[in-house]
């Protein structure tokens, strides 16, 4: 590896261990066997190579979320599926969903990283839709994007906040799964009892 490969590597395992905040840029050094100036060198910043390390992280993730994944696309098995392997590997998950929570609340304060992640945001909902459908990426619209991805988004970080606050309470993927199936079946009655 070169010293851009070894920057990211070392900036990964700085988020796991530190956070966004507590990791300096000697940190990033001392973890990778570079040298400060590598670092302007090859992503012009301390934040945003953190930042680029961070989406590498989210990538990783989604990969190793995807593989081995029950049940048919769209299905609550399958959502099932995917939080029960999260919850299995929490010990290494954590630390990424403590990050994405440390980074989500320090955005205005660094207005660079904010923008930086923006963008990345539809390409997140992009793969969470094709994870949990089965659809292939390229066949997304944005509209599947902004609707559905919007929505497993938001249900996978609200479920990752859950676990962070209290492990104990989280709901596990079956109980998480019959909550779902609640829901839709609540609306679809209203919306009988209203027709």
């Amino acid at each position: 590896m070169g010293h851009r490969e070894d920057l990211l590597e070392g900036a990964k395992k700085c988020l796991a261990e530190k956070g966004f905040v507590r990791t300096t840029a000697r940190d990033i050094v001392s973890a990778s066997g570079t040298n400060l100036a590598s670092i302007g060198y090859h992503y012009g910043s301390k934040d945003a190579l953190l930042t680029k390390a961070f989406i590498a992280l989210i990538e990783e993730w989604g990969e190793g979320r995807q593989a081995g994944l029950e049940g048919a696309g769209g299905s609550l098995e399958r959502l099932r599926a995917l939080w029960d392997g999260v919850v299995a590997e929490h010990e290494t998950a954590g630390p990424v969903w403590a990050a994405s929570l440390e980074v989500a609340l320090s955005r205005d304060q660094k207005p660079e990283l904010k923008s930086m992640l923006a963008a990345s945001q539809l390409e997140g909902r992009r793969g969470l839709v094709s994870m949990m459908t089965g659809t292939p990426e390229e066949a997304l619209t944005e509209r599947d994007e902004r609707t559905l991805g919007a929505v497993y988004q938001a249900l996978l970080n609200g479920l990752m906040i859950q676990w962070l606050f209290d492990p104990a309470s989280a709901p596990s993927g079956e109980e998480f799964a019959e909550g779902l199936r609640r829901l839709a079946q609540g609306f679809s009655d209203a919306e009988r009892a209203a027709g």
